[in-house]
């Protein structure tokens, strides 16, 4: 037996358990020992025996004890990412034996940006559930850049995110595939002023109401950009906000612009139209919509089913 698999035999396979390491990370989760032997239905003097057995087998101490509650040190935070890597593969391999004795069961967890769940993922589903109506898929929204939620796949909230980004996306751990680019375009209600100019100017619409995104997001970086470059300050803003949901109400009135995702449109004008599209370039260099997953994760087939779903589906859709 080779040196390293002794150390393995004697350090760690018979002595750093499963049970103690899914302490540990609850533990980390909660910030508390207290808190995680409520969690996990244990007692607490159980929860600080699995940490004080793990801090033995690994010889490093794992946690700072503090008025506070508990920190995790450095040991402990390399250890509890490997150690939900390892977690997560195992719950991988356990959806893929259910997909594989039922393939119409499982589920897929999706991080997913407003505008996008909106125009695509309806599209999305009728695909999936017509062929698998058992599946069942969790939709958390996102709101922050990708650099900012790819922290929602590392400790495996979510199986993938479907987002916008610039490329190439600068983690190392992150993969990307371009699904397509989409620009941004400016709207009006369709009762607006604006809904009957064949032709308008970009400087002739500084002075009106504006619902613009926060200066700090993305879309509001780049609007304001369009604006810098023509020479243009950027309008004052009746309205800031994410919110898709209010934008379509305050357009409905007639009295507001705002800049959106061309997707956008098809579905403010579903049922009747409420939006019309203003011939106004606004010169922006869109950022690609992509699927991102992390690198060196398997994924279950489920997950798999539901990516080649949004491939298909965005491909109909073009």
């Amino acid at each position: 037996m080779s040196r390293t698999a002794e150390q393995w035999e004697a350090r760690i396979g018979r002595r750093i358990r499963l049970r103690d390491l899914h302490m540990l990370l609850a533990v980390v989760q909660e910030g508390s020992m207290a808190k995680a032997a409520q969690r996990l239905a244990v007692s607490q003097p159980a929860v600080s025996k699995a940490i004080a057995d793990l801090e033995h087998a690994l010889g490093v101490r794992l946690l700072d004890r503090g008025p506070r509650g508990v920190q995790p040190t450095l040991y402990c935070t390399a250890l509890t990412r490997r150690g939900l890597a390892a977690f997560d593969e195992l719950r991988q391999g356990v959806l893929e034996i259910e997909f594989m004795a039922d393939c119409t069961v499982g589920e897929v967890r999706v991080g997913c940006v407003e505008s996008l769940i909106v125009s695509l993922l309806p599209a999305v589903f009728s695909r999936l559930f017509t062929r698998h109506p058992g599946v069942i898929a969790h939709v958390a929204q996102m709101s922050r850049p990708i650099t900012l939620e790819i922290r929602e796949l590392r400790e495996r909230n979510v199986d993938l995110i479907i987002g916008r980004g610039i490329m190439p996306i600068p983690e190392d751990d992150l993969h990307a595939e371009v699904l397509f680019h989409e620009p941004l375009i400016v709207v009006a209600g369709a009762e607006s002023k604006w809904a009957r100019r064949r032709k308008v100017d970009l400087a002739e619409l500084v002075r009106e109401k504006w619902i613009l995104h926060p200066a700090h997001e993305a879309p509001g970086l780049l609007v304001r950009e369009a604006f810098h470059a023509r020479g243009l300050e950027l309008p004052r803003a009746s309205v800031v906000t994410l919110s898709f949901h209010l934008r379509e109400m305050l357009l409905m009135t007639g009295e507001y612009l705002t800049v959106i995702p061309a997707s956008m449109v098809r579905v403010f004008n579903a049922k009747q139209a409420i939006v019309k599209v203003l011939p106004v370039d606004l010169g922006i260099q869109t950022r690609p919509v992509a699927l991102f997953t992390l690198k060196n994760r398997t994924l279950s087939p489920v997950v798999e089913l539901f990516m080649e779903c949004v491939r298909t589906t965005v491909k109909s859709i073009a």
